[in-house]
């Protein structure tokens, strides 16, 4: 399993792109604004997109990226795996034929370049061919998910937007090595007020929540960085 970061800021300037994941060639977490620094070629490759939550700066790639890479998901249409809420969101407010085409019935009703997936937490999604992912429930100021990916004798954690929550951890201690984990903290420890009213950690609040995890499970070396923990902003 290939992870590239593709995007992990809170928002855009020079340098700066937004969140999105790509997992070897074809898998897609979160559709920022990162995913517009893929070749064509590349992004005709991805067939799957599995969202932590419908805010601008996880999903904003998706519209663009379908219209660029139509002509290949006419054949083998782009399949995005999501919350309900999320999807409901993207209906209402994105591809709803005013912001952006409604990709979920062109060219036809029957056979669309864009399909939906309901996914809920604890929600085990085994279709793709080598990989299985296990949707977690986060805390956040919207319904958000995080994800552990299963790849062979490996897994993969990504927290998504969070805050203080009690409903991560657990389902991390239940594996008993967690390879990578990337945990969202978007603020200082000088706006933790911010943070919690948003809805993302700080470092002082991950330092508290990560009291929960299990020391056998690997992916947090308390008060040390561990080379398979990273923060992203």
């Amino acid at each position: 399993m290939r992870i590239k970061i593709l995007g992990c800021s809170g928002g855009v300037g020079a340098g700066l792109r937004t969140t999105s994941i790509l997992i070897d060639d074809d898998i897609l977490i979160d559709a920022g604004t990162g995913l517009g620094d893929l070749a064509l070629a590349e992004l005709r490759q991805i067939r799957h997109v599995f969202l932590t939550h419908a805010h601008l700066d996880h999903v904003a790639g998706l519209p663009l990226f379908i219209d660029a890479a139509f002509d290949s998901l006419v054949t083998h249409p782009l399949e995005i795996h999501a919350r309900i809420e999320t999807i409901e969101a993207l209906r209402a407010h994105m591809f709803n034929g005013i912001v952006w085409p409604d990709f979920s019935k062109l060219p036809a009703p029957g056979s669309p370049v864009l399909r939906f997936h309901p996914i809920g937490p604890r929600c085990r999604d085994s279709r793709l061919r080598v990989a299985c992912f296990v949707a977690i429930d986060v805390a956040h100021s919207v319904p958000s998910v995080g994800y552990c990916v299963e790849f062979a004798d490996k897994v993969f954690a990504f927290s998504g937007d969070t805050m203080s929550n009690h409903t991560l951890w657990p389902v991390l201690n239940e594996y008993p090595q967690i390879d990578v984990f990337i945990v969202e903290v978007s603020f200082p420890n000088r706006l933790q007020t911010l943070a919690r009213t948003a809805g993302h950690y700080c470092p002082s609040s991950l330092a508290v929540d990560h009291r929960q995890a299990h020391p056998r499970s690997g992916y947090l070396d308390h008060g040390n960085e561990s080379p398979a923990t990273r923060t992203s902003s």
